[in-house]
């Protein structure tokens, strides 16, 4: 996938204090964060174990923190949100020790949103087969943006289920529908097609529609 958690978490950096009941729990528990360190006192399962990784979001006491990068089956380093992933890592505000530390993720919407794109480009995920795969892309870092707002759009029309249609969730899930339909118009995608290391075509998202 091109996006990650922390893509979200700096398009709406309150989503996994207010929907995080709508993402898939990774851990929970109490820790204690010391400059960027996180290390977990008690958890329901290890960070390995649970596949966390750089780009997950940490919310450390209802504070939403990027993990930088796991370094062992209890510590990881954190950060706070950073404007890009390759900047070095901002240390959270000091605060008291072994305070609630929960890890969730939204990845199944981005995969949903993932494949989606990719179908849109003639390239089907599911073919073991195919000539253009994921790999012929050269630019993935432009897809980030549509696929994080395609996602956001898929996480907030969930949200809004149990409201009012006219509510502010629902309006927020109408709004990231729109930003998502105009950044697909938007991105240009470069294709190595012939495996040299160089692209060689472009294509840009598309929906055909056939009547009779």
């Amino acid at each position: 996938m091109f996006t990650k958690d922390r893509d979200l978490l700096a398009l709406e950096p309150a989503l996994f204090r207010d929907v995080a009941w709508i993402a898939q729990r990774l851990v929970r528990g109490t820790g204690t964060i010391a400059g960027t360190t996180l290390t977990l006192a008690t958890s329901d399962t290890t960070l390995e174990a649970a596949g966390v990784a750089a780009g997950h979001v940490l919310s450390y006491d209802n504070v939403a923190l990027e993990v930088v990068e796991r370094l062992s089956p209890t510590t990881a380093t954190v950060s706070r949100p950073r404007p890009d992933p390759d900047d070095p890592p901002i240390p959270p505000a000091p605060s008291a020790a072994n305070l609630l530390a929960e890890i969730t993720t939204f990845a199944p919407q981005i995969a949903i949103i993932h494949d989606q794109l990719l179908r849109m480009l003639g390239i089907d995920p599911a073919d073991p087969e195919a000539q253009v795969t994921e790999a012929s892309i050269t630019n993935p870092r432009s897809l980030i943006l549509p696929e994080a707002l395609g996602a956001l759009h898929l996480i907030y029309t969930a949200a809004a289920a149990p409201q009012r249609r006219d509510g502010p969730l629902a309006e927020r899930a109408d709004m990231y529908r729109r930003r998502y339909a105009q950044e697909r118009q938007r991105t240009v995608v470069r294709l190595d097609l012939d495996n040299d290391g160089v692209a060689d075509a472009t294509r840009r998202f598309s929906v055909a529609q056939l009547s009779r």
